[in-house]
């Protein structure tokens, strides 16, 4: 079955798509409770990030597992299947090209599932708390 939408009307919906996701904003809000200084979803860095210190070359993603294709709970839609396998598909191959990229450069990389966080919201922010001291301290050296 085809799209039901105008190419008008998913470019449109595709654009209402939010960088920044309540997820996020909770983590973020617990990570600066904590001390913690970053920003958000950086134009400039490739790849968007949605944490980065740029001093301490540190870049956080969290991926959600819709549309980063989870392996335990991504589900594509049964309408389209062959837009959306291709779509996710090539989410996960541009992840693995950031993810490269930042290594390539000396950058520490930090990706985190949605899943982590509804496991144990407490436990996974403290694992990202540990990272990033951790490599701040890497580079106070």
């Amino acid at each position: 079955m085809g799209d039901t939408h105008t190419k008008e009307q998913r470019r449109k919906n595709m654009q209402a798509i939010k960088s920044k996701s309540k997820l996020e904003d909770k983590v973020s809000s617990e990570l600066w409770r904590r001390g913690l200084r970053f920003r958000r979803n950086v134009k400039s860095l490739f790849g968007q990030p949605d944490i980065a210190i740029k001093k301490y070359k540190i870049v956080i993603f969290i991926d959600s597992c819709f549309w980063h294709d989870c392996s335990i709970h991504g589900n594509k839609p049964k309408s389209n299947s062959a837009y959306w396998e291709k779509k996710l598909q090539r989410n996960k191959e541009r992840d693995k090209e950031v993810t490269s990229y930042y290594q390539e450069i000396g950058w520490h990389v930090l990706r985190i599932w949605e899943h982590e966080f509804k496991e144990n919201f407490t436990e996974t922010i403290n694992h990202i708390e540990a990272f990033i001291k951790k490599k701040k301290g890497k580079n106070e050296l």
